[in-house]
C-alpha cells in the first residue's frame, strides 16, 4: 500500500515539472529569489487594476467595426486575466496562512503564548461578566418578593454585585481591544488583513468577484450592455471625410489611437514582468520539492514501520505543500498565456490602425498635391492676364485700375479654392459663406458702397488725376482717386480760380448720392460758356448794336476758333454722337423796363477764361464808343458752366 501511495505522489511531482517549466533564460535554483510574500500581493493587484481600466481607454477608441471586434476579444482576455490575478492572490494569502501557522507552530516562540494568555484572559473576563450578569439577574428576582429590612438587605447587594459587575465589564473591553489589536497585527504577519484587502479590491472590479467556472457559464449583463453600445457606435460610424478639414480631424483622431494602443502595450509588458517576477520562485520552489520527491522516491523501501510512517509524513507534507504552489503557480502561468494573447490582440489592432493612418495620411498628401496643382494652374492663368494687361492697356492709371481688379478676383477664387478643398461639406460653406456675406454687407455697407464707386469714377466717364471736378458746391482739381476716397484740390469759383490751399476728401458713394452730383469736363475738353448782359438804352437800334457787339466779341474768337473746334470734335468722339454745332459766339435780346439788353454768349478755354474776359470787353467797350456811340446803361458778366455729364 505504501509503495503505491508514495508511486501516485512521485508522479504528481514529476508532471509539475513538466506542466511548469522554468523561465526562459532562468536556472533551476535563483539565488536570492523567495516566494511571494504578502506584500507583493496587494501592488500586483493594484498594477491589474490599473491595466484593467484601459479597457474603457480601448472603448472610446472603438469607432470602426473592426475596433469592435479586437475590443471584445480584450475585454473577455482582460476579465480572464483580472480573475486569476485575484485567484493568485487569494491561493497565495491561504498558502501564506499555512506558513505563518506552521512556522509559529514549530518555533514556539513567545509571541505566540502571549497572544494566548491574552485570548484565555478576554475569555476568562468574558465568563465573568456573564456569571455576574447571571448573580444579579438572580439577585432581582429575590428583591421583587423580599420586603422590610431582608428587602434593603437586597438592595445593598444588588448595588454591590452591579459595581462587580462594572469593573468586570470595563475588565473585559480592555482586553477585547487589545485583543483586537493583537489579532489585526498578527493578521498582518499571517495574511488575515491581506484577505481584507483583496476583497476590498475586488468590490472595485466586479468582473474579480466571478470565478473561472462561473465566467464560462455566462456573461456579465452589464458587459453585454457595453459591447452592444459599442457594436452599435462602430456601425454608426460617420461618413469617409469629402474635405480635407475633415481629413486632418480623422488623421489625429487615428494619431491618438495610436498613441494609446502603444501605451496600452507597455503597461501590458509591464504586467507581464511583474507576473513572471512573482511566479519565478514560486517555480523554484516547485522544482525543489520536485527534487526532494525525487530524492524520496530514489531511497530504497524499509520494512520498520515506524520509518515508513515517517516517509509517508514526509511524501503528505510535499503533497500539500505542492497543492498550495500549485494552486498559485497556476493562475499566474495561464495568466502570462492570456497576456500574450492579449498582446497580440492588441498589436493586431495596431497594426490595422496603422494601416489606417498610412491610408488617410497618402490620401491627404494626394489632395494637397491636387490643391497645389489647381492652385498653380490658377496662378498661371492670372499671370497670363497680368502680361495681357501690360502689353495691350498702356495708360498707366487705366493699367493699374485693371491690376488692381485682378489682384481682388486672384485672392477670391484662391479663397474659393481653398474654402472648396477643405469643407467638409458644400451646404456648410454655402451657409457660411451666405452668413458671412450678410454680416459684411450690414457692417461694411458704406465701405462696399466706396470700393463699388470706385470703379465708376474709374469707368469711361470717369474722372482723372488733374480733373477739374465740382461735388456738390465744392470745386476742384483731382489729385488722388482711392479705392474708398476721391481727393480734391480746392480752387476759387469765378472766371479766373486759383488754388485754396484745402485738400477736400469725399467717399466714393458721393456716386450714389442724389443730392451730392458729380460734375467734371467732358473727357478731352476743357471749355467754359462765359454769358456777359449789356443794357443799353431804349432808343438804341437793336439791330445795328447786336450786329457791331456781335461783330467785337468775334475779332476775339477768331484767335482760338480752331481750338475750339478742336474740342467739340473730341465731345463727339466722347459722346459718340455727331450732332454738336460748332462753338461760335451767339446774342440774344430782351426788352426791359430799363432798357434794351443784349445777352453775349461766347465759349473760353479753361486756361485763359480770364484773358479772353478781358479781352471781350476791351472789344466791346472799344466797339460801344464809336460813332455812332451806344448807350450803355449797366453790364454782367456770368460764367455758364459746359455741358455736364454726372
Amino acid at each position: 500500500m505504501h509503495l503505491r501511495f508514495k508511486s501516485r505522489i512521485i508522479f504528481l511531482l514529476l508532471l509539475s515539472s513538466l506542466t511548469l517549466p522554468a523561465a526562459p533564460g532562468q536556472s533551476d535554483s535563483t539565488p536570492g529569489s523567495s516566494p511571494a510574500n504578502g506584500e507583493e500581493i496587494i501592488p500586483f493587484l493594484n498594477q491589474t487594476i490599473v491595466w484593467y481600466r484601459q479597457i474603457t481607454v480601448q472603448q472610446q477608441l472603438a469607432t470602426e467595426p473592426s475596433d469592435v471586434l479586437f475590443l471584445n476579444d480584450n475585454r473577455q482576455i482582460a476579465d480572464q486575466v483580472v480573475r486569476l490575478s485575484f485567484e493568485f492572490a487569494r491561493a497565495r494569502v491561504q498558502s501564506l496562512n499555512v506558513e505563518a501557522a506552521s512556522t509559529a507552530h514549530a518555533q514556539g516562540n513567545a509571541s505566540a503564548s502571549q497572544y494566548q494568555r491574552l485570548a484565555d484572559a478576554a475569555a476568562k473576563a468574558d465568563q465573568q461578566v456573564k456569571s455576574t450578569q447571571q448573580e444579579i439577574d438572580a439577585q432581582r428576582q429575590q428583591l421583587s418578593s423580599a420586603s422590610g429590612k431582608k428587602r434593603r438587605t437586597f438592595e445593598a447587594l444588588l448595588a454591590e454585585t452591579q459595581s462587580e459587575l462594572d469593573l468586570f465589564q470595563a475588565r473585559r473591553d480592555v482586553l477585547r481591544s487589545m485583543l483586537q489589536f493583537a489579532t489585526g497585527a498578527s493578521g498582518a504577519a499571517s495574511g488575515g488583513s491581506l484577505t481584507a484587502q483583496i476583497d476590498e479590491l475586488a468590490k472595485t472590479i466586479p468582473v474579480a468577484n466571478t470565478n473561472s467556472s462561473q465566467a464560462g457559464a455566462g456573461t456579465n449583463p452589464g458587459q453585454n450592455d457595453t459591447a452592444n453600445n459599442v457594436a452599435a457606435a462602430g456601425r454608426e460610424r460617420k461618413q469617409e471625410p469629402t474635405g480635407m478639414l475633415a481629413l486632418i480631424e480623422d488623421i489625429v483622431a487615428v494619431r491618438r489611437k495610436l498613441n494609446a494602443l502603444d501605451d496600452n502595450l507597455r503597461i501590458t509588458d509591464q504586467l507581464s514582468q511583474a507576473s513572471k517576477d512573482l511566479r519565478t520562485p514560486l517555480l523554484a520552489k516547485v522544482r525543489d520539492l520536485t527534487n526532494k520527491g525525487n530524492a524520496l522516491a530514489s531511497e530504497p523501501d524499509s520494512q520498520d514501520p515506524a520509518t515508513l510512517m515517517q516517509e509517508r509524513t514526509n511524501l503528505e507534507g510535499l503533497t500539500q505543500e505542492y497543492k498550495q504552489l500549485a494552486a498559485s503557480v497556476l493562475p499566474l502561468g495561464k495568466q502570462n498565456i492570456l497576456l500574450d494573447l492579449y498582446k497580440r490582440s492588441t498589436t493586431n489592432w495596431r497594426t490595422a490602425v496603422e494601416s489606417e493612418y498610412r491610408a488617410e495620411l497618402k490620401d491627404l498628401l494626394l489632395r494637397l498635391a491636387v490643391l497645389g496643382v489647381i492652385l498653380g494652374v490658377v496662378f498661371g492663368m492670372f499671370e497670363l492676364w497680368r502680361r495681357t494687361i501690360y502689353r495691350y492697356v498702356t495708360e498707366p492709371r487705366r493699367r493699374y485700375q485693371f491690376l488692381l481688379l485682378r489682384r481682388i478676383v486672384l485672392w477670391i477664387v484662391i479663397a474659393i479654392v481653398i474654402a472648396l478643398a477643405f469643407a467638409s461639406e458644400l451646404s456648410a460653406v454655402t451657409t457660411f459663406a451666405g452668413l458671412l456675406t450678410a454680416g459684411i454687407a450690414v457692417a461694411l455697407q458704406n465701405v462696399i458702397l466706396s470700393v463699388a464707386g470706385y470703379f465708376f469714377l474709374v469707368g469711361k466717364y470717369g474722372v482723372r488725376v488733374g480733373d477739374r471736378v465740382q461735388v456738390a458746391s465744392v470745386t476742384g482739381d483731382v489729385v488722388d482717386i482711392g479705392l474708398v476716397r476721391l481727393h480734391l484740390m480746392e480752387v476759387t469759383g469765378g472766371a479766373n480760380p486759383r488754388p485754396t490751399g484745402r485738400v477736400v476728401v469725399f467717399s466714393n458713394a458721393v456716386v450714389f448720392q442724389a443730392n451730392a452730383g458729380l460734375f467734371k469736363q467732358i473727357p478731352g475738353t476743357s471749355f467754359l460758356w462765359h454769358e456777359m448782359t449789356l443794357t443799353l438804352g431804349p432808343e438804341t437800334d437793336y439791330r445795328a448794336a447786336e450786329r457791331r457787339l456781335l461783330e467785337a466779341v468775334n475779332e476775339v474768337f477768331d484767335d482760338y476758333r480752331e481750338k475750339m473746334e478742336l474740342q467739340r470734335r473730341s465731345m463727339e468722339r466722347a459722346l459718340n454722337t455727331a450732332g454738336i454745332r460748332a462753338f461760335a459766339p451767339e446774342t440774344h435780346l430782351h426788352i426791359t423796363p430799363g432798357g434794351l439788353e443784349v445777352i453775349i454768349r461766347y465759349p473760353v478755354e479753361l486756361s485763359t477764361a480770364a484773358e479772353m474776359d478781358d479781352r471781350v470787353t476791351r472789344a466791346l467797350l472799344e466797339n460801344i464808343g464809336r460813332e455812332p456811340r451806344l448807350r450803355l446803361l449797366g453790364s454782367t458778366l456770368k460764367t455758364e458752366e459746359p455741358a455736364q455729364v454726372e
